[in-house]
């Protein structure tokens, strides 16, 4: 099995220091045994859409939380977010924003297109990985949300 197979929750950040603090944070509370990272926008719409590095991802095999960065090169989060909510297939993951915009328009729009949270990152440590713990056992343990 390769390790992209029978992912729980995709992780679509561009920042490796942001992204390392997550996948410490969802270790630290258990959350991390089916973690995948991808590094930008272009990334995650492959790996979605089973193209490229990702064509032999099971057709069935989706993740059961995005957590999804705004500010990315090459195609940004709010990009990335359209079309996962757009897409039948798709759109009933859970996608949590995190980000470093507390902009009003960023969070307005984001939940227009479909996210089920927005979470700006904290930066102190201790609260990012209190945030990230908080955000895993909600949408993976708590939360009763569609499986397809």
């Amino acid at each position: 099995m390769n390790d992209y197979q029978q992912v729980e929750i995709l992780l679509i950040e561009d920042n490796p220091i942001d992204a390392e603090l997550t996948m410490r944070s969802l270790k630290e509370a258990n959350f991390v045994n089916k973690l995948y990272w991808v590094k930008d926008g272009q990334e995650g719409l492959e790996f979605l859409y089973r193209t490229d590095a990702y064509a032999a991802r099971d057709d069935d095999d989706h993740p059961k939380l995005i957590l999804l960065d705004l500010k990315m090169p090459k195609v940004n989060g709010i990009e990335v977010l359209q079309r996962i909510k757009s897409d039948e297939r798709l759109r009933s993951i859970p996608v949590v924003v995190m980000t470093s915009s507390n902009e009003q328009s960023d969070i307005t729009e984001s939940y227009q297109l479909g996210a089920n949270g927005y979470v700006v990152k904290p930066v102190e440590f201790g609260a990012f990985v209190e945030a990230i713990s908080k955000i895993g056992m909600f949408w993976l343990m708590v939360n009763r949300g569609l499986r397809g």
